[in-house]
């Protein structure tokens, strides 16, 4: 089986190791990765990246001529592209750029053009309602009557393209798996003492944006309510909130509690992680954005909840998108912005140690047999087996 995957998410060697696996699981499975020569993430990492040829017995990265460095939507590919379908000749390709994607249109166009007879794939993370005028209408239209198979990270998008009259095979999972040689239960007794934090602490961790959709403010007022419990919280990331988290932390007398870890390499997370009795992640669906097509965000999917669960961590997530799915029966779920209901989770943990062992054992052997890149490339291939 020959599969091409297209996406500017897999510049980051590290989000390659799904399809990595994925080249590995049988004999006569060759995977093409296709990635803009050229990208600009922006945000913390704001600098060019150039891309390199790798190969790797079955498994080659291939960078290709790109227009626009830093839009998804208006990525598309030069006219290199097109020796490389001519002699790869693929099976399967998948664009991971989303239903709208220029890109995907144009691997649509040039499957049909060059007679390969592929199936055409996409993924996408999006999960709100939207709506679309002319002419981004009728590229989508055109996308989604062109396809033969979507992957879709979450519940609610699923729901939402078959609300858009897509009727053919949908497969659910996220994008990009846990590794688990990096994220597995390891103590960290250096960084604990680094960071002031003692064994009889009960330690709750945040990692993520600092911004109010990701609910850290009902997560600090949560707190406040266990001042008489022996706790810190721990918050890794950055974001606009800070000052106000630090000013609302003093008004409540708790600021000393809060333990604030900045700029953290993804392959060190994992070591944060393993210093939490438990992790939190309590989004709050919110309508004030907007964008050209939709209002609004709720969560996609919690990447670091996997990674918690990987670690032996227990979790704790509100019910905002897709975080009671991801969760399952591994963890606590509580209504979104509900302080109540969240402070009581955290006190259950607190004070039933056989709940918070269940729950560790639980959500590890979740993410063990659903979340891993191997779990993953296995999904997918079984996907690309029922498209074929």
């Amino acid at each position: 089986m020959k599969i091409l995957v297209a996406s500017h998410t897999y510049i980051v060697d590290i989000n390659r190791e799904k399809l990595r696996a994925l080249s590995r699981l049988e004999s006569g499975i060759e995977v093409t990765v296709v990635v803009p020569r050229r990208w600009q993430p922006g945000g913390v990492q704001n600098k060019i990246i150039e891309t390199e040829f790798i190969q790797e017995e079955s498994f080659q990265v291939v960078p290709i001529s790109n227009f626009s460095q830093n839009n998804q939507g208006l990525l598309t590919f030069g006219a290199d592209i097109i020796d490389l379908l001519r002699r790869f000749r693929p099976q399967i390709i998948q664009v991971e750029q989303g239903s709208k994607a220029l890109a995907y249109a144009q691997f649509i166009t040039l499957n049909k053009l060059l007679g390969l007879k592929a199936k055409n794939l996409f993924f996408t993370w999006w999960n709100l309602p939207y709506q679309l005028k002319f002419p981004v209408s009728l590229l989508e239209a055109y996308n989604l009557g062109n396809t033969d198979g979507i992957i879709v990270g979450n519940q609610d998008g699923a729901e939402i393209l078959r609300q858009r009259g897509y009727k053919g095979q949908i497969s659910i999972m996220p994008q990009l798996g846990v590794d688990e040689n990096i994220f597995q239960p390891q103590t960290q007794p250096e960084i604990a003492a680094k960071l002031g934090i003692q064994t009889s602490d009960f330690v709750v961790g945040f990692v993520g944006r600092f911004v109010e959709e990701k609910g850290l403010l009902a997560l600090l007022e949560a707190m406040a309510g266990l001042r008489q419990h022996s706790w810190k919280l721990l918050l890794l990331g950055r974001g606009p909130l800070q000052s106000v988290l630090m000013e609302r932390a003093a008004e409540y007398g708790i600021k000393e509690r809060i333990i604030l870890v900045e700029s953290v390499p993804h392959n060190e997370v994992n070591k944060y992680i393993n210093l939490m009795s438990t992790l939190v992640l309590p989004s709050q669906t919110t309508y004030q954005f907007k964008t050209l097509t939709a209002v609004g965000w709720k969560e996609q999917f919690g990447h670091v909840l996997i990674e918690a669960m990987a670690c032996k961590v227990p979790t704790i997530g509100s019910d905002s998108g897709e975080i009671p799915h991801v969760i399952g029966k591994a963890g606590l779920v509580f209504p979104e912005g509900d302080v109540s209901a969240l402070q009581n989770c955290i006190l259950r943990l607190m004070e039933e140690p056989e709940l918070r062992e269940n729950l560790a054992n639980m959500g590890y052997e979740r993410a063990m047999t659903e979340y891993t890149n191997q779990a993953l490339a296995k999904k997918l291939l079984d996907f690309y087996k029922q498209v074929l």
